[in-house]
């Protein structure tokens, strides 16, 4: 387990078990984490099923680690599609973290590849994201749709901003 994903399971067993934000040591942290800023998705599976999953395109907090310290315990915790996770899930949880690119504007599909880059759909002020590389989704034209429904943006309506980003997924 490297240190991003160590950063987030000590936050969601801290916060989960004892309601309390996780403070890392320094030695805990890398340079990238105490250095950079990002936005980073939190992915937690259990038994391979989705299980809360929530993130933040560009940075919100002061560092990388910042990020996805309040990342995953909003993954945990505030997952609108789930309820939060109990403690007595916490062995069984599988934890990612996801370090977003900088988003970058293309003119048409042709330009994703679902392995490769994550895809922001927009208009106006809908937005949906959806992560590169996920099973299941095989087509840019699905990793399209999905994004547009996350954004309730239907598949008719015309005129929406396509952008990619790359990940760097830490497992």
């Amino acid at each position: 387990m490297d240190q991003f994903v160590k950063l987030a399971k000590n936050t969601i067993e801290t916060y989960i078990r004892d309601r309390k934000i996780y403070r890392p040591t320094e030695d805990e942290l890398t340079d990238e984490m105490i250095n950079s800023r990002a936005g980073a998705f939190v992915s937690i599976h259990e038994n391979g099923d989705l299980r809360g999953c929530i993130g933040t395109i560009a940075p919100c907090q002061d560092n990388l680690a910042t990020e996805i310290i309040a990342n995953a315990i909003s993954a945990s915790t505030r997952d609108p599609r789930f309820p939060a996770i109990r403690a007595s899930e916490l062995p069984f949880l599988e934890i990612n973290v996801d370090v977003l690119g900088e988003p970058e504007d293309i003119s048409s599909m042709d330009e994703l590849d679902v392995k490769r880059y994550g895809v922001i759909v927009t208009k106006g002020r809908r937005r949906g994201l959806l992560l590169p590389d996920l099973e299941g989704v095989d087509t840019v034209e699905y990793q399209v749709r999905i994004a547009r429904m996350k954004a309730g943006i239907r598949d008719e309506e015309e005129g929406v901003q396509l952008s990619r980003f790359e990940v760097i997924r830490h497992t």
